[in-house]
């Protein structure tokens, strides 16, 4: 079995905001973040394979975007534009048609 692994990742800067299709945004100490989530091929084979992966995606995203907006130029509704596009970038590096599937989903739902 061959395991896989996407970083999710944060660059300082709010220019990151506004890059489409890019995991970047403004983290709290201006420095990069990153966490790695590994994955195997085969688990991405079935739709309850793909949600896990793609839970594991979200929450990564969470954990690099900040929780609170600590400091004056970021807003509660950039964090959530933080975490879309991580969670977006990660997606569509995996290249996965059921994961970008389930994400599209979300997308409309949520």
């Amino acid at each position: 079995m061959h395991k896989f692994a996407v970083r999710v990742l944060v660059l300082g800067g709010l220019a990151g905001l506004s890059m489409a299709g890019a995991a970047n945004a403004a983290s709290q100490d201006g420095m990069f973040r990153e966490m790695t989530v590994h994955y195997s091929a085969s688990s991405l084979a079935t739709d309850e394979g793909a949600r896990e992966v793609y839970n594991r995606l979200a929450r990564a995203a969470e954990a690099v975007c900040p929780n609170q907006p600590s400091y004056g130029h970021l807003h509660t509704g950039d964090v959530g534009k933080c975490r879309q596009a991580a969670l977006s970038a990660a997606v569509a590096k995996i290249h996965n048609q059921r994961l970008a599937a389930l994400h599209a989903a979300n997308w409309k739902a949520g």
